[in-house]
Order: C-alpha cells, then sequence, then structure tokens
C-alpha cells in the first residue's frame, strides 16, 4: 500500500479541564472543528484527581492543560502558538515532516521563546 494511503493512527489528546473555564470550551471547540477526539479530565472529580493533574503537569496552576500522545503542551494559548507555527499537525501526526523555519525562529527557538 502506498505511503499516503496508510491510515494514521488517531493522537492520544488528553484535556485537563475544571467547570466554567471558557479556555478549557475553547480548547474542546478547537479539537472538535478538527475533528480530532480528546479525553476530558474534570479537576472537579476528587482529591486523586487533583493529585493526578499536579502530577501530570508538573504543578501547573491553570487550565486547561492538554497532552497529546503524552507530551504535555500546556494551555490553550501554547495549543494556539503550536497552530500558529505550523506544528500542532505534525504532533497529531497529521502530517510527517516539520514546518521549515526562517532563521529567526530557529533563533527564537533556540532561546527558548518559541
Amino acid at each position: 500500500m502506498p505511503r499516503h494511503m496508510v491510515k494514521q493512527q488517531a493522537p492520544d489528546v488528553v484535556i485537563w479541564t475544571n467547570r466554567g473555564c471558557p479556555a478549557c470550551v475553547r480548547a474542546k471547540n478547537f479539537f472538535d472543528s478538527k475533528k480530532i477526539n480528546y479525553k476530558e479530565k474534570k479537576l472537579n472529580s476528587g482529591p486523586s484527581v487533583q493529585r493526578a493533574f499536579a502530577i501530570a503537569t508538573k504543578g501547573a496552576k491553570s487550565i486547561p492543560q492538554i497532552f497529546i500522545n503524552g507530551e504535555h503542551i500546556g494551555g490553550f494559548d501554547d495549543l494556539q502558538n503550536l497552530q500558529t507555527r505550523g506544528e500542532l499537525n505534525y504532533k497529531l501526526g497529521l502530517t510527517s515532516e516539520l514546518p521549515k523555519l526562517s532563521f529567526g525562529d530557529k533563533i527564537k527557538r533556540a532561546l527558548g521563546l518559541i
């Protein structure tokens, strides 16, 4: 079977959320618009979930917190930044190559600015 016809495995997306969180709704709507399934983990589910969140996110204080294929992406702004830079489809397994970076973007990435 030609490479372009190989069925890709669906990405494993987890979104940690909480009730009344507008950014959480935007993150879920974003994945819905891309027709990407995700697992939602709600923080109001009890103390053991709170501990799991703290461990998984290394103490993140904001929500949503998003994981793609086990990699901690960060919050909704981080998700948007990946989309803007053209890296999100790579992380989701929708493309096999990262986009080419300009020289300036390479320097920004090396400095941790993007």
